[in-house]
């Protein structure tokens, strides 16, 4: 099992470098901890202090303010912040990196979506907006495989896919199931009325379709391999805060029931819910430590067991990420949670009978 607490502070975000063996995480303020692997802990190497809002994403640094800014990572080992002026005047809500890394989203309260790319030639960060349709905060973003079309979620209950085709850096693109016509901004899809702020959103490994959680309890699939038909299926849970494709099929969403759940999208009308992902903790038989007697009392005010979960989150959980595997089988990812701890966890993939059963386990 791999669950590893950083502190007593609640953890709203997380990222990881490419070799992940580095792991940036923010204690819902406006500081980010880099941790080094070592062996099977991580140490804190540096401090981000340089925002001076709380930090609400990450994927450079989202922050709950009107400028962003990108850390990047400089020979001496050292993350150092370059200043991107994304020309907004509420604050940054989420951030996403596009797949090749070329350029990187970033949602709003300006009701508004940043697309931010580096121009080589003056050495400095621009940013083009995407305003059309939108009527509230920007909660969510995801990036289509094809590095153009965004996906994004909002507190207007709608999410909508668009073109941030930006032709100074990238060739002219294909046509997708989403539409053939993509210059910047152009609207592909509106879907109204989820239910609910749409809090989270993930695109499939073909990128043909679209999964997201609302604030109502409900998980959608949006399919534009099939006329672009939209799949809800509501649950009897508290609200998902979190979604990600982990294969072709499978999709793993949690939220404040403080538990990853798998869920499967066979087609058009065939969303169904699988099974829990989590192992329950075992109860503890012998006597309690020192050390759990001395944080029980600085968590809850009381020195008992009694209220822990039976799971390994004993809070919401924030945040979705892939840890490792190709984006059509992703094999591990991870997950934060207010509790200020962090789990990897396994998705496997097993052939019985010439079927594919999926199982979780916590690594």
């Amino acid at each position: 099992m791999s669950l590893y607490s950083f502190g007593l502070e609640p953890l709203s975000c997380h990222a990881w470098n490419k070799d992940k063996t580095q792991l940036a995480v923010s204690p819902n303020n406006n500081v980010v901890s880099i941790y080094q692997k070592n062996g099977k802990e991580w140490d804190k190497t540096q401090e981000l202090t340089e925002h001076s809002g709380r930090i609400t994403g990450k994927a450079t640094t989202a922050l709950f303010k009107r400028n962003l800014k990108t850390h990047l990572f400089k020979r001496d080992g050292v993350w150092k912040p370059t200043l991107v002026l994304v020309r907004i005047n509420r604050a940054a809500t989420c951030v996403k990196w596009s797949p090749l890394e070329n350029k990187f989203a970033l949602g709003s309260a300006a009701r508004l979506i940043s697309v931010c790319y580096f121009e080589k030639e003056n050495d400095w960060w621009l940013s083009k907006h995407i305003k059309k349709a939108i009527r509230s905060t920007v909660l969510s973003l995801d990036w289509h495989p094809n590095n153009i079309l965004l996906a994004a979620g909002s507190s207007d209950l709608d999410c909508r896919v668009f073109s941030a085709y930006i032709k100074d850096i990238e060739d002219k693109p294909g046509p997708t199931a989403w539409g053939a016509k993509m210059p910047f901004g152009e609207l592909l899809l509106e879907q109204k009325d989820c239910g609910g702020w749409v809090h989270s959103v993930s695109f499939s490994p073909s990128g043909d379709q679209l999964a997201l959680v609302t604030h109502s309890s409900s998980l959608v699939v949006v399919d534009a391999a099939h006329g672009k038909e939209a799949t809800p299926l509501t649950t009897d849970r508290l609200p998902l805060m979190s979604v990600l494709y982990v294969s072709p099929t499978e999709i793993v969403a949690a939220g404040h029931d403080c538990v990853p759940y798998q869920f499967s999208y066979q087609g058009p009308g065939q969303l169904s819910f699988v099974k829990k992902l989590d192992i329950p903790k075992q109860a503890s038989k012998g006597s309690m430590s020192a050390m759990q007697h001395f944080r029980n009392l600085d968590k809850r005010a009381t020195d008992d067991d009694m209220n822990d979960l039976n799971a390994l989150h004993q809070n919401s959980i924030t945040q979705l990420r892939v840890y490792s595997g190709e984006r059509a089988r992703i094999e591990k990812y991870s997950s934060v949670s207010l509790d200020g701890a962090m789990v990897v966890w396994e998705f496997k993939v097993t052939v019985i009978k010439g079927c594919l059963v999926h199982r979780t386990a916590v690594k």
